[in-house]
């Protein structure tokens, strides 16, 4: 398909010279008796007519090319350029002239008519009687003018369907937009309604015990559930802030988060392991390797991976020790979360199970690897492989 449109595109470049060509070939070929009569005019005159015949055609306007066609059959009886100035005159003239294309063509062939009675011989018979007259005049004017009225006519249409196939895919991708945005507008109310209001009373009550609570354990247990209700809040007008946001620009513009991202470095990894062990996990973590600076979007992937494993460890595995390990590598970081085999008892925490499914997605968009599965001790291991040089 490829080579075809540019095998077509090529065409339409050099079209008007082989065009320009034919006709100055063609002239030159009926004034010498090859296609047409033979003209007792010198040959230096003959072919000046032809060779200005053929650069008509090539001109930006088309009346040089009407004037040589009116000159030729004239002069020679020359017909290649009366063909094409027909041709022309149905693709692009309409109404009044048009009609005095029409017009102005008749009187060329009446006063060709005219000059073929008055030389006499084979011009006279060809040109010069009422039959053959009306012959050349449809075969001259009429037929190719039909053409060109054909061809533009089709180039109309095809320009109206492709106008309004334009119009109507346009049309469908505002209807889209319109819908993805209303949709996001109620994820995002239901989420507030919902999701929030159940977080703040979460939060007020942990206030509430963390003031009216005598033993230290349950003021420091009330203090952690407070702390990390207004963290989940503060997420979650993250969250509802991009939903209510309008959809990217037709440019591609990225969105405009206004609130806080995660904190970017790989030092902020020290927090949720911090906030791990005061909510009573046993997690270690190690180090290998050289740190050194490594871009935003790494440390914000790597400090996703270590969120998720520790979240699933204290959904799963709330007994067991878990080590958190980051791996500096000379072309990127290593980050896995291993957890041992736990006996809980009581219900599983309830989750959206699509945790795993995001972070995949979150590490492959830097150009990752993500590996999640069962570990050799019956544990679980979450591994994450982020290369540093992330593409744009």
């Amino acid at each position: 398909m490829t080579s075809r449109a540019a095998l077509l595109r090529r065409a339409e470049r050099y079209a008007p010279l082989l065009l320009a060509v034919l006709v100055a070939a063609g002239t030159w070929a009926s004034a010498a008796g090859a296609l047409g009569l033979r003209s007792p005019l010198p040959q230096v005159l003959t072919l000046g007519i032809a060779l200005a015949s053929g650069a008509a055609v090539l001109g930006s306007r088309r009346w040089p090319l009407v004037t040589m066609a009116a000159v030729g059959w004239l002069l020679l009886a020359a017909w290649p350029a009366a063909v094409v100035a027909s041709w022309w005159a149905g693709v692009r003239l309409r109404g009044r002239r048009l009609a005095g294309y029409l017009l102005g063509a008749a009187l060329v062939l009446l006063a060709g008519a005219v000059i073929g009675a008055a030389f006499g011989g084979e011009r006279r018979l060809t040109t010069g009687t009422p039959a053959n007259a009306l012959a050349l005049f449809a075969w001259l004017v009429i037929f190719p003018l039909v053409a060109g009225l054909w061809i533009q006519a089709r180039r109309d249409t095809l320009a109206a369907l492709r106008d309004r196939a334009e119009r109507l895919e346009r049309e469908q991708e505002a209807r889209a937009d319109r819908a993805r945005a209303e949709e996001r507008a109620r994820i995002a109310r239901e989420m507030h309604d919902v999701v929030a209001h159940r977080v703040s009373l979460m939060v007020v009550h942990a206030g509430a015990l963390e003031v009216t609570a005598a033993e230290p354990a349950t003021i420091e247990a009330a203090a952690l559930i407070r702390s990390t209700g207004r963290s989940a809040l503060a997420d979650l007008r993250e969250v509802l802030g991009v939903l209510r946001q309008p959809p990217p620009a037709a440019d591609g513009a990225p969105l405009s988060v206004t609130s806080t991202p995660p904190p970017a470095g790989l030092d902020a990894i020290d927090e949720l392991v911090g906030e791990s062990r005061e909510a009573g996990l046993q997690v270690h973590r190690q180090d290998e390797g050289t740190p050194r600076p490594v871009p935003g979007a790494v440390a914000r992937t790597a400090y996703r991976v270590v969120q998720e494993g520790l979240t699933n460890a204290r959904k799963h595995a709330p007994n067991a020790e878990v080590t958190v390990r980051l791996c500096h590598l000379p072309d990127g970081v290593e980050v896995s979360v291993r957890n041992g085999p736990s006996a809980r008892r009581g219900p599983a925490l309830p989750g959206a199970g699509l945790g795993l499914v995001g972070l995949r997605e979150r590490v492959e968009l830097v150009g990752g690897r993500l590996a999640a599965g069962p570990g050799a001790d019956g544990g679980f291991v979450l591994r994450a492989l982020i290369p540093t040089e992330v593409g744009p």
